[in-house]
């Protein structure tokens, strides 16, 4: 079966400027990251006692989300990647495309007591290609396809010449490796993890410089298939897009954050150039995953606008009696959150303009194209709010 990713990605570069496809992935690495609290918290904890989910349940959630086809890619760690993709073989007969992180710098080594994080980044690699194609060590040619061929490769430039030369270096015998293992990958850029290494309004435009500047070096068939960076606004979105537009932009969730946060982050990001979201935190500390990643869905599909989205998100909520981490009033609205793994968070809330849905408005949410499909583009805000609750209400009730 063809995979979405790679039929989105051909769209894409036929027609950079028209295309409307938007690439979605569900980053479940965090195991490379957090340790034992990387699945998150487990909704069955005890009041006052603090229970993480398992790896099982973990895993079970990449499952379920995977299956439900809702995203092109399914990032893991190494270890997930084996089990699932090489040993349950979940990804055959599937459009969602596996892949698995490729390095763990020491800014995402977030250990509870820990400060590994907290100094430079400094390059790092704990996954060995091999593991990942096959999940042993020299692999055949025919093996090879056994498990992921698409990989994360993270960067962190912090404006030092020391430390960026090896991070660099390190990042040239990666691309080398990959491109005699037939091994594709996508490219992260964080920020500085250092404060002060770059002046706060000039992070967007160094991020960007520093992108361009490390793959002009970089002949075509080394060169990644997207980024994954932090979305700094519709600015440097732009100038990035439009500096090279076969370069892929891709921006990452950052912290869990709101509800409203994520949906107008990846509704920005689209509407200023990108043409992929990766969340990961966003969606494991979400109430119910399989909703909230089909209201990405919906918003990357540009049939949903977010603050349309988190109401209908709570509708589903009430609907499956889950009770909400916030009540709509605050998940309604826009906070600042961290886009690295150690960084803290600092939040300013906006509030948004005041909705409602009545029944007259869900009556008038029928207007249908020729085929029967619904006509979004006739719809108001409103009447496509009462379309999806009543469609999500089917679904999950």
């Amino acid at each position: 079966m063809q995979k979405s990713l790679d039929a989105k990605l051909a769209a894409i570069h036929a027609d950079p400027s028209g295309c409307k496809e938007f690439i979605l992935a569900d980053a479940k690495d965090a195991d490379m990251a957090f340790g034992v609290g990387s699945p998150g918290l487990s909704p069955e904890r005890h009041d006052g006692e603090l229970r993480f989910r398992t790896l099982g349940e973990y895993r079970e959630q990449i499952r379920q989300i995977a299956r439900s086809q809702l995203v092109d890619i399914m990032l893991m760690s190494a270890s997930t990647n084996d089990v699932v993709t090489i040993q349950e073989r979940l990804f055959d007969n599937s459009p969602v495309t596996p892949a698995a992180r490729a390095n763990d710098t020491t800014d995402i080594h977030i250990l509870r007591g820990g400060r590994v994080h907290e100094p430079a980044s400094r390059p790092f690699r704990t996954a060995a290609l091999d593991h990942i194609q096959c999940g042993h060590l020299d692999c055949s040619p025919a093996e090879r396809l056994l498990g992921a061929d698409l990989g994360l490769y993270s960067l962190t430039f912090n404006n030092d010449v020391d430390l960026d030369r090896q991070s660099l270096e390190q990042f040239k015998l990666f691309r080398e490796e990959a491109e005699r293992k037939g091994f594709r990958y996508f490219l992260e850029v964080f920020d500085p993890n250092i404060a002060g290494a770059v002046a706060p309004d000039k992070v967007g435009q160094y991020i960007n410089d520093a992108v361009t500047r490390t793959l002009a070096g970089v002949a075509q068939a080394g060169r990644p298939l997207f980024l994954k960076i932090v979305y700094h606004g519709p600015k440097a979105m732009e100038e990035l897009v439009a500096y090279d537009p076969h370069l892929v932009v891709g921006i990452l969730g950052g912290s869990a954050g709101t509800t409203r946060d994520a949906f107008q982050l990846l509704y920005d990001a689209k509407k200023y150039g990108a043409r992929v979201a990766l969340f990961g935190r966003k969606i494991n500390n979400s109430e119910c995953q399989l909703a909230f990643v089909e209201f990405l869905r919906l918003i990357a599909d540009g049939q949903l606008e977010p603050e349309e989205g988190v109401k209908a998100y709570h509708s589903v909520l009430q609907k499956l009696s889950i009770p909400p981490r916030r009540p709509l009033a605050e998940d309604i609205l826009e906070t600042a959150g961290s886009m690295s793994y150690g960084g803290g968070t600092t939040t300013v809330s906006v509030p948004t303009k005041p909705a409602t849905v009545t029944a007259a408005a869900a009556k008038t949410a029928s207007a249908l194209m020729a085929n029967g499909a619904p006509d979004f583009a006739r719809m108001t805000p409103v009447e496509r709010l009462a379309y999806h609750r009543q469609r999500l209400d089917k679904k999950f009730g």
